[in-house]
């Protein structure tokens, strides 16, 4: 892929993609480039730096930000999704671990809990196979 600067006979400015220089030159052969702007097909190359690859890749350009509305709707899901977890469970705190495995096993009854669990503790209990899940948010410190 290739990208050119064009430019139309009424001085209209605009950039179009096309799979190589020969496809560029072949479509506008048969008159099928046209100006955006005005729909004129008396299209030219502009004049244009070539775009020259360096060493490395380079980053390309971070994605422009989401609106403020879709990141407001967001906050406020997760806000919604965190009250309703702290109302209909238990905060056990770093106690999550044990609580959650003694469940699991039986030792104790079951109940909602959430809390906090140092990594090495939330992998074990996946890999023995205690249905636990991270929390998208860090709790508040109860002290329960």
């Amino acid at each position: 892929m290739i990208k050119f600067s064009l430019k139309c006979s009424n001085g209209h400015a605009f950039d179009s993609w096309f799979k190589s220089g020969a496809a560029y030159d072949d479509l506008k052969h048969r008159g099928l480039i046209q100006c955006p702007d005005c729909g004129g097909s008396k299209v030219e190359k502009a004049l244009m730096s070539p775009a020259v690859a360096q060493g490395q890749q380079q980053t390309p350009p971070a994605p422009a930000p989401q609106e403020d509305t879709d990141t407001a709707a967001a906050a406020e899901k997760l806000k919604a999704l965190r009250s309703k977890i702290e109302a209909s469970s238990e905060y056990v705190g770093e106690r999550f671990a044990t609580e959650a495995r003694a469940m699991y096993l039986g030792d104790i009854p079951n109940r909602a809990i959430y809390g906090e669990a140092k990594l090495q503790e939330a992998k074990a209990l996946i890999e023995d196979g205690v249905p636990v899940l991270p929390l998208p948010f860090i709790p508040t410190r109860n002290s329960n």
